[in-house]
């Protein structure tokens, strides 16, 4: 199948085979393997996924499982899974250049691999329509991708001048559209509670003065622009770099499509399947953290309900603390030193229909900057 093509019912659908507990020593030669390369002999990857031993133990991968790969990026995690067991994986990326660029690992897995264009907030109604009403894990690595941040044109990276761009998908306003428009209260409050940044009420007055001037349209300008404000040492970090974050997430709703994707799990996963998250800052973490804190316990909504109509928990945390990367992997892979893995198991319970709007920052909707609410 190629990855434009309509999604369609992968060949087996069979449960995972329960006498499978653990990875044999073959199967561990062949995932460490494909952590490095592709299976579709292609040579190296272009991408090495963080965490990805301790993510596929959490997973629990089994012969004859349904897993989804909610962030399949450049195919890393999906390549590893497929090593691991003999089972299916849905890839799904909002990305188009990402799922084109899957053909070769499609055509490699047989069979045993499809991949949607789609967000993974609607992961599950994927899962539906490729003709399965239940999988057993979901994994999501969470954030941009480096081969999204390696190529200029898209407009990610301050080290690498390109349009102002910024969007992971072809749909919405660009990072310029939004600057060139939202208000500097806005801008403040987006790059201080996205980004974290400090000096956000200064860099949000640079912005708009600049734009008076001239249109802020590439990468190079933006980054100039915070570099007049904010300073850093030659040790420390890109005096841009919580600026450009902060932008990434507001662009793409990155923090919305993370709670949504958390849902979509729930709804999803059978009992006993397993939820594995890999994210990169803290307010990621931290929606994570309280999402599983919230559905590792019963909640009833009101202390006058019946005690048979409270919500049972429908999660197992299987990490007390996020799983972090060891020191020779931190040494290969830079990009590990601040991820955070955390996993969880599903109960037999009914996910929860609570909202999960009050784990997200208060801010202003894309569509209402755009409008100048």
């Amino acid at each position: 199948m190629g990855p434009h093509a309509k999604p369609r019912r992968p060949d087996r659908t069979a449960g995972p085979s329960h006498s499978q507990d653990h990875l044999s020593d073959a199967r561990r030669a062949m995932v460490s393997h494909e952590i490095s390369s592709r299976p579709d002999g292609g040579g190296a990857a272009r991408h090495v996924p963080v965490l990805a031993r301790p993510a596929l133990d959490f997973m629990n991968v089994r012969d004859g499982g349904i897993y989804i790969d909610g962030t399949y990026g450049a195919g890393g995690y999906t390549a590893a899974i497929l090593a691991a067991a003999d089972c299916q994986v849905i890839g799904i990326d909002r990305d188009q250049t990402a799922i084109a660029a899957g053909f070769d690992q499609v055509q490699a897995a047989q069979g045993r691999l499809t991949l949607i264009e789609d967000r993974f907030s609607n992961l599950d109604g994927v899962a539906r329509e490729c003709g399965f009403a239940q999988v057993d894990g979901v994994v999501l690595d969470v954030g941009v991708s480096s081969m999204q941040i390696d190529q200029a044109e898209r407009g990610f990276s301050f080290r690498l001048d390109g349009p102002l761009d910024m969007r992971m998908g072809g749909d919405g306003p660009s990072a310029a559209e939004v600057i060139a428009v939202a208000d500097e209260r806005d801008l403040a409050d987006i790059i201080y509670l996205l980004g974290e940044e400090r000096h956000s009420r200064g860099v949000a007055r640079a912005i708009v003065k600049a734009r008076t001037e001239a249109p802020i349209d590439t990468t190079a300008a933006l980054a100039r622009i915070v570099g007049s404000v904010v300073r850093s040492k030659p040790h420390e970090i890109h005096p841009a770099t919580r600026t450009f974050q902060a932008l990434r997430i507001f662009v793409n709703d990155e923090l919305g499509e993370l709670t949504g994707a958390l849902a979509a799990a729930e709804r999803i996963l059978k009992a006993g399947g397993r939820l594995v998250v890999v994210s990169f800052h803290s307010l990621e973490d931290r929606i994570v953290k309280s999402f599983l804190i919230s559905r590792g316990e019963a909640r009833g909504g009101s202390r006058h309900l019946p005690q048979a109509e409270q919500a049972e928990a429908s999660f197992t945390t299987l990490t007390k603390r996020p799983v972090v990367a060891d020191a020779e992997e931190n040494a290969g892979n830079p990009r590990a030193r601040s991820a955070k893995l955390r996993a969880a198991e599903r109960t037999g319970a009914p996910p929860h229909d609570d909202a999960l709007a009050d784990l997200l920052p208060r801010l202003p909707s894309l569509d209402d900057v755009m409008r100048g609410r």
